[in-house]
């Protein structure tokens, strides 16, 4: 089955009581038990350790990237910290130095306090990540396309020597989605998604998911300390983010080709210093991008030329595209990620990250041009 179809049908059934096709919202928080005293025949007992929506969403995205075991969580941030506090130390952890900087933030300031030594290195460079992985390395986190700056990294080729190495291989898919990308496929062990992105897509509901290789013990331990800590997703957001999945084929299509037309325009712009997206040419990883995405996705970000106050003033002129965080959604945002992240961050600041959304293009581009002229 093609991943659009996917997209539409995984995780769906019609309701055995009702006959509806679209899910309900299931707010209960506890479930009746059998006379017996254990759980009634669908398996729930409290909401959290399961529920209707969690598992409606969780079937959807083991189908969606191909996994052997699905996880929501609260937030994306709720997904890396609950997997990375399963890992057991003493050892390494290897990072990119291009990565959302909540990541970066949990693992300076939580993981090496836990007794982690942190090895940050450039991941566009397949050989240099392979130098940084040995024998004392637990986890490989990649993004790819990696937030902000668009690195492209070699999924395959990493995944090889961190699995030559005994370490576990976690790729955060959320740029990319499973309609363009699936990590799994490429020999990842773990894909991490922030929900609250491209996968519910109308910037309304937080959330985040991990999808595992296997249902095994890491997959187990995981839902178990998910379990423990309740870093459960509300029911409505699972709903809110399942009814968005329906449509990312779609919207996938809009975001992608608006964002591979607003970047060839820019890259044309006297003011714009250099435009990252892998969708172009001149990307150094449009190669391997090329080889493991279906098309390019709806992130960009932009270097001005000028610097922070030329970024800062650019962004501020915008009118379409609102000066907001996040991204993902149908609405097309810009932000200076420099002044979000601020102390420790590696952002150049004169970058911009442009979310593309799904306005028409010609406003989107003569948004730009006014902004710039």
């Amino acid at each position: 089955m093609k991943p659009s179809t996917l997209a539409v049908h995984a995780g769906a059934h019609i309701d055995a009581d009702s006959a509806a096709v679209a899910p309900s919202i299931g707010l209960s928080t506890t479930f009746g038990h059998a006379a017996d005293g254990t759980r009634g025949p669908a398996g729930f007992e409290y909401i959290r350790e399961d529920n209707p929506n969690q598992r409606q969403l969780e079937a959807a995205l083991r189908a969606l990237e191909g996994g052997g075991a699905a996880l929501a969580f609260a937030s994306g941030m709720a997904a890396v910290t609950t997997l990375l506090d399963t890992i057991e130390s003493p050892g390494e952890i290897v990072l990119p130095l291009d990565v959302y900087h909540g990541v970066r933030r949990y693992c300076r300031e939580v993981m090496v306090g836990r007794g982690f030594v942190l090895r940050e290195t450039d991941f566009a460079d397949a050989r240099g990540v392979a130098a940084s992985i040995g024998a004392s390395t637990r986890v490989v986190w990649c993004e790819t396309p990696s937030n902000p700056q668009l690195v492209v990294a070699d999924i395959a080729a990493i995944a090889q020597q961190t699995h030559g190495n005994g370490a576990l291989l976690v790729v955060d898919n959320t740029f990319a989605t499973p309609l363009l990308q699936n990590p799994l496929v490429l020999g990842a062990d773990v894909v991490m998604h922030s929900t609250t992105k491209y996968l519910a897509g109308h910037s309304d509901a937080l959330g985040g998911a991990l999808v595992f290789a296997r249902d095994d013990e890491l997959a187990g331990g995981v839902r178990e300390r998910r379990t423990l800590g309740g870093a459960i997703a509300a029911p409505f957001n699972t709903w809110l983010t399942l009814r968005g999945i329906r449509s990312l084929a779609p919207r996938m299509e809009f975001h992608c080709r608006n964002a591979a037309a607003l970047a060839d325009f820019l890259e044309r712009q006297p003011a714009i210093a250099q435009v990252n997206y892998p969708g172009l040419a001149s990307h150094p990883g449009h190669a391997i991008a090329a080889r493991q995405m279906r098309a390019f996705g709806g992130m960009l970000s932009v270097r001005c030329r000028g610097g922070r106050d030329a970024a800062l003033h650019i962004a501020s002129r915008l009118r379409i595209f609102t000066n907001a965080t996040s991204l993902g959604g149908v609405e097309s945002l810009v932000e200076h990620r420099h002044s979000v992240e601020s102390a420790g961050s590696s952002t150049p600041d004169d970058l911009l990250r442009v979310s593309v959304g799904v306005e028409h293009i010609d406003d989107l581009i003569a948004d730009w041009q006014q902004a710039l002229d």
